[in-house]
């Protein structure tokens, strides 16, 4: 059965005041042109000078640049996030082009002329977001890094400490046989990535809560599908996934993405989302050598990057040597857990009290909790 989610009672769980456009333009007269745009669209302006807060940034529902404010935002590494617009005193050049690829800008409007693409973007996000939601996105070098066991203990460790309000976890990988099999939650009801139909490109929090599996008690499952039979799991759709992790957000939960070794334009989408981006690599020689390549991979779409490195260690490799090569700060090192691959065949994982799985777990939400525009160290 096909189950159909929209965002017909989104208006009644959030606020119907719409919050302002982070404006960041150097430019005098462009300026003066958006204000008057936006002023056409009934829209406020919140007008600010780089450098600004994390919180800033990712907060408001819309970030309105020029050229120049696109190149200090790359060069800054502020988080790339949906909903950048780009904007250019007439028709843009090769230059204004590099720039609005270079800060992952969703359009470049030409003012005055093509004020329209303006008006359009400030109706897309019109929509007021409030809560606290962060967003999580776990991905693994090497195979068998363990990336989704981590994402799935975190998720636990999210919703047994109340670490918001509500915690949705959400498969991004169609190949991986299913977190809801990982969990041990494959028979439970409910919708999997190929049974959900998302109108209009968005969907409420609060619909995705009372229709998806749970997992625990404040814990949603998006899981993916199953082959079998001959058929084949559903691919994800980037408008789709952009649509749940960003209902997550609004909604205020802590929205926990698996990506794996996940590519592609589903991937990316959680990747660009993500408040923090972990790395999970064996201390292997050859899981270090793939992490390189991953690593450098990600940052070209999000620099807030951080690193679990995952035991056993056959050679010796310690968590601190793997953190220098990569170049990324190491959030935690933790040891095998004994009967972790048996529990996980028998039952799924269930809860996630002791072990070097909940320490790694715990290391992340840790760094999540930091104030705003405080990265990974």
């Amino acid at each position: 059965m096909w189950t159909t989610l929209t965002c017909m009672d989104i208006e009644a769980a959030l606020s119907i005041t719409t919050p302002p456009a982070l404006v960041l333009i150097r430019d005098a007269g462009l300026r003066d042109e958006v204000r008057r745009v936006a002023a056409a669209a009934e829209r406020g302006l919140d007008e600010r000078e780089l450098p600004v807060g994390r919180h800033a940034w990712t907060g408001a529902p819309m970030v309105i640049l020029d050229t120049a404010a696109a190149w200090q935002c790359t060069e800054t590494g502020y988080l790339r996030r949906v909903g950048v617009v780009l904007v250019t005193d007439g028709e843009p050049g090769l230059s204004d082009w590099q720039a609005a690829a270079s800060v992952g800008a969703e359009r470049l409007v030409a003012l005055p002329g093509a004020a329209v693409g303006l008006i359009e973007k400030f109706a897309e996000y019109g929509e007021s977001h409030v809560g606290d939601g962060a967003v999580v996105a776990f991905a693994g070098a090497g195979g068998g890094a363990g990336a989704s066991t981590l994402a799935a203990a975190t998720a636990l460790r999210s919703a047994s400490e109340r670490f918001r309000r509500d915690t949705v976890l959400v498969d991004g990988a169609p190949l991986g046989g299913g977190l809801d099999l990982l969990l041990g939650i494959e028979t439970s009801a409910g919708p999997r990535w190929p049974d959900l139909v998302i109108e209009d490109g968005r969907v409420s929090a609060a619909a995705l809560h009372s229709a998806l599996p749970a997992a625990a008690a404040g814990l949603s499952v998006l899981s993916c599908g199953r082959g079998g039979a001959g058929r084949l799991p559903s691919m994800i759709g980037a408008a789709a996934m952009h649509a749940v992790v960003e209902a997550g957000r609004a909604a205020g939960d802590l929205v926990v993405c698996d990506v794996s070794g996940e590519r592609g334009p589903h991937a990316d989408r959680m990747l660009d989302a993500a408040d923090l981006v972990v790395l999970v690599v064996p201390a292997r020689l050859r899981a270090v050598a793939a992490a390189e390549s991953v690593a450098a991979y990600i940052r070209q779409r999000n620099p807030n990057q951080g690193l679990v490195v995952r035991g056993p260690a056959p050679g010796g490799l310690r968590g601190t040597e793997v953190a220098e090569v990569l170049d990324l700060p190491l959030l935690a090192s933790v040891r095998a857990q004994a009967g972790l691959a048996a529990r996980l065949e028998r039952g799924g994982l269930t809860n996630c009290h002791r072990g070097p799985l909940r320490d790694a777990a715990d290391a992340v939400l840790a760094v999540l909790t930091a104030p705003m525009g405080q990265g990974p160290q």
